[in-house]
């Protein structure tokens, strides 16, 4: 399939003055003008973010409210339940509170349900759970906010609810003690991009305010907020929500403390993943620290998590990071299977693609990874994914989607046909019951129909600037380096070259092709990788269009990596 390519055109004017104020390369000032970025003190906070200007956490809708019933619940000595999700956003949001709270000696537990015997939130049985442990006051972190028959139920057993949630509203709320959601009507914080280990954050900084303004840190050491910016980042990038403004902010010291290895639970994961600590970044985090932390919700259980996260014994977070890697192998395998079953079946019936739209099911597919599995198809086949396990009588699943073809409103338009559904745009998780299945791609496809067109589903790249091989130099990459760290909101550069030929290549690793790269003078050559590819016997020697991206070689002082993209 053709890919689209779209160029960023900044402001010309806008460009010349950042490079001029800034001091740097041309392509840095564009790369900054792209993002909306003007003036020179706004170019400086973004290169060097100052987490010390956040955002009130007050002007979340219910912040003072909740943080109130909290205190209260603290100086009661009530019984205080933390209710978490099984994913590294809310294992790392539970952790966190729970860490927090515990500083202050309140009467404290946590609980994160199994994703497949349980399903998502909170639910009936967890409140009879609370009945029974004498619970009187549930908060729950990145998850709650479509829990309306359970608060009901908390409710008449009087228990509060406290719901701190990121995830989109439906038209009604539940009706619980207090709901911080930044997503909700009428939350005027202007901070729908915190994930929902940001929203457990943000409670952790009002809590601390209230604290201090009521003497509790006369009787408790005052806690930094530095000590959970590494939980943040975790969270925050394992979730993929945007990296802009607070995010980024948090991130970029988040990182920073990441590196300073306090944390044995990340310590030990970092050197079971090969993770070198002094140069982690954002990419270590989504793709070895990341999927560790998920691998244990969908394969085992996310109570892992928990307790590897809060764990202050650096012996036992080996042991338990030792645990997560096995899980995140098992998965992968998983994965693989039910991808390659897939695969299998679109060959046997292109009939499958029809509508621009996967939906399949099948009830040996654990349903604990069809979300990743739908991501990887919905990648391949450039069009929106559903996938669920039929094993019981209610079929539970999730979506993927691409482009800007938002999954989540879809959903909605068919509702009459799930029995839940819930999550983002480009992600969502459903169930629906059996005698529905055959009916639910003809209603979404019609959907999809009315609302997408032929530009929906082509493949996008977006090129950040066309450079030749003479603008790479380890001073553009150390610059490149500062607009860190990348993920949604704040992708990586992608740069085209153009017009390249192959001077000379080698197979390494079986499947990676390390090239040296001319233009077509050939007066200037530049080393290059192309990482994974699927067929390494026909092999071209000229491009005529080559997308990169640039890094600074880990290994190398002062030497570039070229990274060839796929087109």
């Amino acid at each position: 399939m053709e890919m689209k390519l779209t160029y960023t055109s900044p402001d010309q004017e806008v460009l010349q003055r950042l490079q001029r104020v800034l001091n740097c390369h041309p392509v840095i000032a564009g790369l900054l003008a792209d993002k909306g970025i003007t003036t020179a003190d706004e170019a400086k906070f973004f290169l060097n973010p100052d987490y010390s200007r956040l955002s009130n956490p007050f002007k979340l809708k219910d912040m003072s409210k909740a943080v109130e019933r909290i205190y209260t619940a603290v100086t009661n000595k009530e019984k205080i339940l933390i209710f978490g999700d099984f994913d590294a956003d809310g294992v790392t949001a539970t952790a966190m509170l729970y860490q927090f709270l515990s500083l202050v000696e309140a009467d404290l537990s946590w609980y994160v349900p199994h994703r497949t015997k349980e399903g998502y939130s909170l639910q009936l049985p967890h409140i009879e759970m609370a009945v029974s442990m004498d619970v009187d006051l549930i908060i729950t972190v990145d998850c709650g906010i479509g829990s309306h028959e359970a608060v009901q139920a908390a409710a008449r057993e009087d228990i509060d609810v406290i719901i701190t949630d990121h995830h989109e509203p439906d038209t009604t709320i539940p009706n619980a003690f207090a709901v911080i959601n930044p997503k909700q009507a009428n939350c005027s914080a202007r901070l729908e991009y915190l994930a929902g280990v940001g929203v457990a954050f943000y409670l952790i900084m009002g809590l601390r305010k209230v604290f201090r303004e009521n003497g509790v840190w006369e009787q408790f050491p005052e806690p930094k907020l530095s000590e959970y910016l590494d939980l943040f980042t975790i969270g925050t990038i394992g979730d993929m929500v945007p990296l802009v403004l607070d995010n980024r902010a948090l991130c970029v010291a988040g990182i920073k403390r990441i590196r300073m290895g306090l944390r044995p639970a990340l310590v030990s994961m970092a050197r079971t993943s090969r993770v070198d600590m002094n140069k982690l970044d954002s990419d270590d985090i989504s793709f070895k620290i990341v999927p560790m932390l998920n691998a244990a919700g969908r394969i085992s259980h996310a109570r892992i998590c928990v307790s590897h996260l809060t764990c202050p014994a650096p012996a036992q977070t080996e042991t338990s990071a030792a645990l997560l890697d096995e899980l995140n192998r098992k998965r992968r395998l998983i994965e693989k299977e039910i991808v390659e079953d897939i695969e299998r079946r679109i060959a046997g019936d292109p009939s499958i693609l029809e509508n621009r739209l996967i939906v399949l099911w099948d009830s040996k597919w654990d349903a604990s990874v069809l979300g990743i599995a739908a991501s990887r198809l919905a990648r391949k086949h450039v069009c929106p994914v559903v996938l669920l396990n039929s094993k019981e009588d209610i079929a539970k699943g999730s979506c993927r989607s691409i482009n800007e073809i938002n999954i989540h409103k879809i959903l909605s338009e068919t509702r009459d046909l799930l029995e839940t559904f819930g999550g983002h745009a480009m992600a969502a998780g459903l169930s629906v019951r059996k005698e529905n299945l055959t009916r639910l791609k003809p209603a979404l496809a019609e959907i999809l129909a009315l609302v997408c067109t032929e530009k929906d589903f082509k493949p996008i790249r977006k090129i950040d600037a066309v450079i030749e091989i003479p603008d790479i130099t380890p001073e553009l990459v150390s610059q490149i380096d500062l607009l860190r760290p990348f993920g949604t909101g704040n992708p990586e550069p992608v740069f085209l070259m153009e017009n390249i030929w192959v001077a000379s290549s080698i197979i390494i690793g079986g499947c990676h092709r390390k090239m040296t790269l001319r233009d077509q003078s050939g007066e200037h050559q530049v080393e290059a990788l192309h990482f994974n590819l699927s067929d390494t016997t026909c092999l071209p020697d000229f491009f005529s269009k080559l997308m990169v991206k640039l890094k600074v070689d880990r290994f190398k002082q002062n030497c570039v990596q070229v990274i060839v993209q796929d087109m």
